[in-house]
């Protein structure tokens, strides 16, 4: 596996590099795990589509659109009035 360089602010690398070492892992080992965990944009989609596809198969839930954007307004009022708390 070859390696590649990658610029971010010193200020994240240090903080970067305290957590791997908290974990007992170099900052390259904490980095190549944190990739393996994270999702990309097409995979969160694809797993959204898969949840969706499950629940209506399982119980008929199929929202309309409009009903998915008052379903994800709700969602992002409720975290901001946690966030603030």
């Amino acid at each position: 596996m070859s390696d590649a360089n990658v610029r971010i602010p010193e200020d994240a690398k240090e903080r970067l590099a305290a957590i791997a070492a908290s974990e007992g892992l170099s900052l390259r080992a904490y980095l190549a795990r944190l990739a393996d965990t994270l999702l990309t944009p097409q995979e969160r989609a694809e797993q959204a589509e898969r949840a969706r596809a499950a629940l209506q198969q399982w119980n008929g839930y199929s929202p309309s659109t409009a009903e998915q954007q008052d379903l994800d307004a709700e969602l992002d009022r409720r975290l901001a009035e946690a966030t603030a708390r």
